[in-house]
């Protein structure tokens, strides 16, 4: 097979795709691409980019080439070895019952199989697929993609999506939403009584507010519905199944809707707990503990979403109402309603999907704005009851053990030294966090990144797939427009050519007595090599 990554003096961007004998064109986004189909195995990429005098090329044979050198020590190897990795499609990659982008789609798939990745992660919306009515499911668009993956020879991780996506637009079923416009306490609501449509409320759970079913008896209808359509795939192309928890499909509350008034730092957040049904228990819960006055409502002293934690007192570093009674009170019941959410939800996909082989997956975010105070509000307000007293994670972990599911977590892109001072942010250390809490409870993490063209982005998503943060799988989200981009395909073919192989020092690599070369060629495992040519 040969991947090329080819850097000409264009302007125009051009994609060589030699997989076939046909010539078409499509796009992703903003970028036309050009596909040229003459010699199989093989597909090069061509940008206007240029370094100095030299042009970027990257290759990979398919053909049997010479076996990667031994290396004194494997270590590294081993450690990257275990994890594999996937490449996310667009979230629009359907609608309607269509694929969008379908020729895109298809060279996209083939040139990931000939960079030696494992396979796509599939974001299948409950929006798109019940879309018109409850029970009336359309999935023909995601069976076209799971042929496709399994044609190109590919693994399929897929992930159900039970919210809204704001960008790309892809809300929740319309029926839902009709519902909603005379029920909104089906929603989320902030202490103006502003409702959050972007999932249903965790406190409607068990009710039955969607035409006489409770949201978890349409979830697992959705589900049962989805094993049925893709029982020829499941367990042999699919392996992986992701259930959406929340916003973003992450385990948490919508708390964060914006940035504080510089609009770069990020708000402290705000606690969800004013619908209706969250009120009535946290009434309930305040009288069980005979404090019925605790439990009027959140906090009075709590910032709004947009403000800093400065903003009032209720996070104040020493002497803030978290650290009070009440403080206590209220953040255990508030995280405690979040922990039992997930657990309904991962024990209804551990139960339907019992007898498939495919892992259970459940995301769970990284809140690291605010990590650096002693009361960490990012985390307090999305329902993670984690402070510098407090290790919070540890019962979030042990839920996900308890249903034997495994945990996604974003922002391994992400390192400390490129956060805002201001925001007092430290992902690092929260994701060492939540990795010890995962290991000590046995729990597989599998990882994400949270933007394309984070500074040092990918070298820390391989700091973290070297450390104990990663043992499962990543999922690089995603391909289109910016991930075939000149500004970043040839960098990613070259993380992945380094994750294939161990450190070699120049004495390592093979060279032909006698003779010398203009080209520096690395061979790696999974065959790809690096070519610098001159001009």
């Amino acid at each position: 097979m040969e991947v090329s990554a080819i850097r000409s003096c264009s302007q125009a961007t051009n994609l060589k795709t030699e997989l076939g004998f046909k010539d078409s064109r499509f796009s992703f986004g903003k970028f036309n691409e050009k596909l040229f189909f003459r010699k199989p195995n093989s597909v090069s990429f061509q940008s206007p980019l240029r370094r100095g005098k030299s042009w970027l090329r990257i290759t990979a044979q398919a053909a049997q080439s010479d076996p990667l050198p031994k290396s004194k020590s494997s270590t590294k190897s081993k450690t990257l070895n275990r994890v594999r990795l996937f490449a996310g499609l667009p979230l629009d990659v359907v609608s309607g019952g269509t694929v969008n982008q379908f020729r895109a789609i298809s060279a996209g798939l083939k040139a990931l199989k000939l960079l030696g990745l494992e396979g796509v992660e599939l974001p299948i919306w409950w929006g798109v697929v019940e879309h018109e009515s409850m029970g009336k499911y359309d999935w023909s668009g995601y069976l076209t993609i799971a042929e496709m993956v399994r044609k190109a020879g590919l693994k399929l991780h897929v992930t159900l999506c039970f919210h809204a996506s704001s960008q790309p637009k892809i809300p929740l079923p319309e029926w839902v939403l009709d519902i909603g416009k005379t029920k909104s306490n089906i929603f989320f609501k902030d202490q103006a009584g502003k409702p959050y449509r972007g999932c249903l409320s965790l406190a409607v759970d068990e009710l039955a507010v969607l035409n006489g079913k409770t949201p978890m008896q349409v979830y697992q209808d959705f589900c049962e519905s989805f094993k049925s359509a893709f029982s020829a795939f499941i367990g042999s192309t699919i392996m992986g199944i992701t259930m959406g928890l929340g916003p973003d499909g992450e385990l948490r509350y919508p708390s964060h809707r914006g940035f504080a008034k510089s609009d770069t730092v990020p708000g402290a957040g705000e606690f969800q707990c004013y619908d209706k049904n969250m009120l009535h228990l946290l009434k309930q819960h305040a009288e069980a503990c005979g404090k019925p006055k605790w439990g009027l409502g959140g906090p009075h002293d709590a910032p709004a979403n947009s403000e800093l934690p400065t903003a009032n007192t209720f996070f104040k570093d020493h002497g803030g109402s978290w650290e009070s009674p009440y403080g206590d009170f209220f953040l255990s019941w508030y995280s405690s309603q979040l922990i039992a959410h997930g657990d309904r939800l991962l024990s209804l996909a551990s139960s339907v999907f019992s007898d498939s082989a495919v892992n259970i997956f459940g995301k769970v975010p990284l809140m690291h704005s605010w990590h650096g105070t002693r009361s960490h509000p990012s985390e307090l307000t999305a329902g993670f009851y984690n402070t510098a007293t407090r290790k919070g994670y540890e019962e979030v972990a042990e839920m996900f053990a308890r249903n034997s599911c495994k945990i996604i977590l974003p922002g391994m892109d992400q390192s400390d030294k490129y956060q805002l001072k201001e925001s007092l942010s430290s992902p690092e250390s929260l994701l060492a966090e939540i990795g010890t809490a995962c290991n000590k409870h046995g729990v597989g993490i599998s990882g994400q990144n949270s933007t394309i063209g984070a500074p040092d982005g990918l070298k820390q998503i391989k700091k973290n797939m070297l450390s104990e943060n990663l043992n499962d799988s990543f999922i690089f989200q995603r391909i289109g427009a910016q991930f075939f981009a000149p500004e970043h395909f040839p960098l990613f073919i070259e993380f992945v050519r380094k994750l294939n192989q161990p450190e070699l020092h120049s004495g390592n690599l093979p060279t032909k007595e006698g003779t010398t070369t203009a080209t520096d060629s690395v061979h790696t495992r999974s065959n790809l090599s690096i070519h610098m040519q001159s001009a």
